[in-house]
């Protein structure tokens, strides 16, 4: 059978899929579909409050594996599409390309906790100070919002230009934050500072309106 070649991997996260919550009732190796003539995948047995949903995906072997939480049989848990990866699989004289989901799976409690924490996040009236020394999780997050916004005021003249990326960055880290991804702060203050290096150090930019 042919592989997937991980040198030619391509992936692309989403922020915007559902979160699945419920009970895990079973989870393994199994056919697709349970049916005999398909490949081997991997699935979650979830029972939701409308329902049960069986999960299927190669990936969530990996995300349950990897789990910070580690859920156990019969745990309230959280499951949620991140997105996925596309591979490039040898077939005759040349290939074809797989898509393959990438998964979290969490605790639910691990997720209702990182809501809190966006929503907090996403206050931009909220005290700082007092947010970190009830949440100090979130000490290193609003240390690099603090570095964005230093940037900010260097590099972008008007206002309301600062004010409006400054809302987009803090809405970029809330999201991850809400969807459960690790704590955003170390990529986004890397990427800032990798965009000040970029930029001549005399550049201010200046504009008469707001940027449309």
């Amino acid at each position: 059978m042919s592989q997937p070649n991980p040198s030619s991997a391509y992936r692309r996260f989403s922020s915007d899929s559902r979160l699945i919550v419920g009970r895990l009732e079973a989870h393994g190796r199994a056919k697709y579909h349970f049916q005999a003539d398909q490949s081997e995948s991997y699935f979650l047995k979830v029972i939701t409050n409308r329902g049960t949903r069986i999960l299927w995906g190669k990936d969530l072997e990996r995300a349950l594996a990897q789990s910070r939480t580690q859920p156990k049989l019969g745990s309230q848990i959280g499951v949620r599409r991140t997105g996925y990866e596309t591979f490039a699989v040898p077939e005759g004289t040349g290939e074809r390309i797989v898509k393959r989901n990438l998964w979290i799976v969490e605790t639910a409690q691990f997720f209702a906790e990182r809501a809190q924490l966006a929503r907090r996040l996403r206050d931009a009236h909220a005290d700082a100070r007092e947010t970190a020394k009830s949440h100090p999780e979130l000490v290193s997050t609003y240390l690099s919002l603090r570095g964005a916004q230093a940037i900010a005021e260097r590099r972008i003249a008007d206002p309301k230009d600062r004010e409006r990326f400054l809302a987009l960055v803090r809405e970029a880290m809330a999201k991850s934050l809400r969807n459960g991804k690790p704590l955003p702060e170390i990529r986004v203050l890397e990427r800032a500072r990798e965009i000040e290096k970029k930029a001549p150090a005399a550049r201010v930019i200046k504009r008469e309106g707001p940027i449309r």
